[in-house]
């Protein structure tokens, strides 16, 4: 049988479980969160993955005398930026045995690092990357082979926001044996990739961009002796091109105001040129001086495009987003003639929504991220043909000479999984890392480069 409590029992005792609540409540701390906007907590006296990383590391590496060191240079196989070579996330030099249950990918080294939410670039023996290493951001360059840190370059600067939390968000791009970076604050910065020395700094937002909610994400692309990134002020400053070797402002162009896509590569109708997809849609641009070539106006205000467009051929492009209020995919026919452009809508689709989660092309299909789910789009008519409850939120790389993709997912496991239209079949997979993996993956020279905002680390892939 239950007593009831006094009046003034119940009156007090609602008043404290309140004050312990609050109490509890003040003792945690919000560590990021997963992309559905789930707080990750921890105890407010538990270091976090920054500061253990900050207690830990080593002293700084003794710097790279200019006289000895041996200029970086990029060779077949390596992985020189973001998504590779081509920004595409497709590589034929991975040749890779299957049975991984006989011959896993093997733990080449694995260690701490500061907080960043960017990819490696792969080149010279050397791997390139950023982190946020307390009130500064760090350039820094490590061994390939021994995950031995070989020099860093910090500036001061950091960014900071509830969602992913701390650190840089682009990607190093390797190019005629320099390193050129942007930190999530908007400073661009020249480095010999050999030493680390630094040789110019620019300034987006001097140039007249604007600080984006979650910070600059554009990893460079450098072309036509210009650096190029999204600069987002929009009013004919959307993207900024740097010269490759002043650091001086070349151009500004543009009506992007808002997104986290980089620069990207394309040539269509036979010409040269540079795209920016953003709230605007998508825009065209001549490398050498910035001029409009075309657009397609697809407005999303209220969302953030962070995915790269998908050049399908020679004249249709694929573009999509998950943020905002017309999410899905669109494919865009785009054609040349002697005095003008053309820019036709193929199809939308709802049947994927990428979210910040890039996919890649293999024969007639998309394989990728429908929000959280990874699945595969018939390019032909923009059908969804499968999707499975796997890899939440990560990324993907091609090898379509094999017919499989690699998949990073979210948790830090990477599987081995088939391009196949017909159905979804996971071959292999292995524990990588740990936490939240929102980070690309890097292929190279038969290895396997993985990080995220805590740790990273180093595979030997089986070969074939």
């Amino acid at each position: 049988m239950s007593v009831p409590l006094p009046a003034e029992v119940r009156q007090i005792g609602l008043p404290v479980a309140l004050s312990g609540l609050w109490v509890v409540v003040g003792l945690l701390q919000v560590d990021g969160t997963d992309a559905n906007i789930v707080p990750h907590l921890r105890w407010r006296w538990q270091p976090s993955a920054e500061e253990r990383f900050l207690a830990e590391a080593p002293a700084a590496p003794v710097p790279v005398p200019a006289a000895d060191a041996k200029p970086v240079e990029i060779g077949p196989g390596d992985w020189p930026g973001f998504r590779g070579a081509k920004r595409d996330a497709v590589t034929t030099y991975a040749k890779l045995d299957q049975d991984w249950a006989a011959h896993p990918p093997e733990l080449v080294w694995k260690k701490r690092v500061g907080p960043g939410w960017g990819s490696f670039a792969v080149a010279g023996g050397k791997l390139f990357t950023q982190e946020q290493r307390g009130p500064e951001e760090a350039v820094v360059c490590y061994d390939a082979a021994t995950g031995v840190e070989v020099w860093e370059f910090k500036a001061p600067g950091r960014f900071e926001e509830t969602i992913s939390g701390a650190g840089p968000r682009a990607t190093p791009t390797v190019h005629d044996t320099k390193l050129y970076v942007q930190g999530a604050t908007g400073k661009v910065h020249r480095l010999d990739a050999a030493t680390g020395k630094l040789e110019w700094t620019a300034d987006v937002l001097a140039a007249g961009g604007s600080l984006p909610q979650w910070g600059f994400a554009a990893s460079p692309l450098v072309t036509d002796g210009l650096v190029i990134v999204y600069a987002g002020g929009g009013n004919g400053k959307g993207t900024v091109a740097f010269r490759a070797d002043t650091g001086a402002v070349a151009w500004t162009a543009g009506n992007a105001k808002h997104a986290y896509a980089s620069i990207h590569p394309a040539n269509l109708g036979g010409v040269p040129q540079v795209l920016v997809v953003s709230d605007y849609g998508l825009e065209s641009f001549r490398a050498a001086d910035g001029e409009k070539l075309w657009d397609h106006v697809w407005p999303n205000p209220s969302g953030s495009r962070a995915t790269q467009p998908m050049i399908l051929s020679d004249t249709d492009v694929m573009i999509g987003t998950g943020i905002g209020g017309d999410q899905g995919i669109r494919r865009l026919q785009v054609t040349k003639t002697p005095d003008a452009w053309a820019v036709k809508t193929v199809w939308n689709s709802r049947a994927a929504k990428p979210y910040f989660n890039d996919g890649v092309v293999v024969g007639e299909y998309f394989y990728g991220f429908d929000d959280s789910r990874f699945c595969c789009i018939e390019l032909s008519r923009g059908r969804q043909v499968w999707k499975e409850t796997a890899y939440g939120h990560g990324q993907v790389v091609a090898l379509p000479d094999q017919g499989l993709l690699l998949v990073q997912a979210e948790s830090g496991a990477v599987a081995l999984v088939e391009a196949n239209p017909d159905d979804f079949r996971e071959v292999a997979s292995v524990p990588a890392i740990t936490g939240k993996t929102w980070n690309h993956p890097a292929v190279a020279n038969g290895f396997l480069y993985v990080r995220n905002g805590q740790e990273a680390a180093c595979f030997r892939l089986p070969a074939r």
